[in-house]
């Protein structure tokens, strides 16, 4: 080939390539457009945490674009109060929500069922189940019927069970208590005579001062303190039961999910996974401390007792019965996180229990 007939020939390859790229451009321009969704939190900024884990979430989905599709958050109250967050998606207020299923179990007792079912799973047989054992899909079924779509994104690890202002030493000491307590847990305690009341996270420690209630519920140590609780009611007591791994959502308007590209849900699902395990272990890192300095500013240490246990567990299983026989969306998924947990406890009781209480009567004689 001479000189000049290779010159022509590769000049026209060049504006070929360079006319195929400026068709190409727009291509992967309608791919990957430039997309800016609202979230609302049902969170105040405080709780860097909890508040946290929606803006993992929105920092993983940008790095992954390139800044194409951009996640705005927004505290509880900026946009909507943070018990309406999830209306608000659904009625395309917002594209987002970050909040915890069970806020909304007053719509339809399977929203508990989303967050945590008392005395079933802990945290980590909780992502088990929602990742390896159908959950999250069992979950979607029912929330798109809502106008939603579901992804866990934070996990908060077994909760503490709360701070009141009087010991609880007998089933009768909580008759008569007034307590903010969500979910089915209030269900739950009201059979033994306390009187449950659903408050919003930056609403509880005045209700608290104020003596409108007499005890409360919120997440562990690290969450409690910044809220300030011991302030007002010594008493912290534990396990939280009713949250042995409390699994936040975010929901996006099934609508604005369907019309994302596939790649935009791919993302979404993915960030919302690292977000979630991500939370769990800022959790697990900063409640150690939390706690230590929690006590050295007075708050008392109490665990619930056996006969407190045993009694919450009796009408907790009563509430299930009642409710699997009402609501079949419910039903459904409970028993199956009940089957799930009958077999992770089995696993656990061998591995994790037994590997964990050995190290912890280490770290208790001062061999660690």
């Amino acid at each position: 080939m001479d000189r000049r007939s290779f010159i022509k020939k590769a000049g026209a390859t060049g504006a070929g390539a360079a006319a195929a790229g400026t068709l190409a451009a727009p291509a992967i321009a309608q791919e990957s457009p430039e997309i800016t969704w609202r979230l609302t939190s049902s969170f105040p900024k405080s709780l860097d945490t909890i508040y946290g884990a929606a803006e993992l979430m929105a920092d993983h989905v940008s790095a992954a674009t390139d800044g194409k599709f951009t996640i705005q958050v927004f505290a509880a109250g900026e946009i909507v109060p943070g018990l309406q967050a999830l209306d608000a998606v659904a009625d395309a207020t917002v594209e987002m929500c970050h909040t915890c299923s069970y806020y909304f179990w007053g719509k339809d007792t399977t929203f508990q069922l989303g967050t945590a079912t008392p005395f079933t799973l802990n945290a980590r047989m909780q992502n088990a189940w929602f990742t390896a054992g159908g959950g999250t899909d069992m979950l979607n079924e029912f929330y798109n019927s809502n106008g939603v779509q579901g992804f866990p994104c934070g996990n908060t690890g077994a909760q503490m069970g709360g701070w009141f202002r009087k010991e609880i030493n007998t089933v009768e000491d909580l008759d008569g208590l007034k307590m903010r307590i969500g979910g089915f847990a209030g269900k739950i305690l009201a059979k033994l005579g306390v009187s449950p009341q659903l408050i919003a996270g930056g609403d509880i420690y005045p209700a608290l001062e104020k003596g409108t209630i007499d005890a409360t519920e919120w997440v562990g140590p690290y969450d409690d303190q910044k809220l300030g609780f011991n302030k007002v009611a010594k008493y912290y007591y534990y396990p939280g039961w009713w949250e042995g791994g409390a699994a936040l959502h975010t929901f996006i308007n099934l609508d604005k999910f369907n019309g994302l590209p596939k790649h935009y849900q791919a993302i979404l699902a993915d960030a919302n996974s690292a977000a979630n395990t991500e939370t769990l272990g800022n959790y697990d890192t900063k409640n150690p401390t939390a706690v230590r300095e929690l006590v050295a500013d007075g708050a008392v240490l109490r665990p619930f007792n056996q006969e407190v246990l045993d009694a919450c567990y009796k009408a907790a299983r009563e509430v299930f019965e009642e409710e699997s026989a009402a609501n079949e969306n419910f039903k459904k998924v409970y028993e199956s996180q009940l089957a799930y947990s009958k077999e992770a406890y089995l696993w656990q009781q061998l591995s994790e229990y037994t590997f964990d209480t050995y190290m912890m009567l280490q770290q208790r004689a001062g061999n660690l």
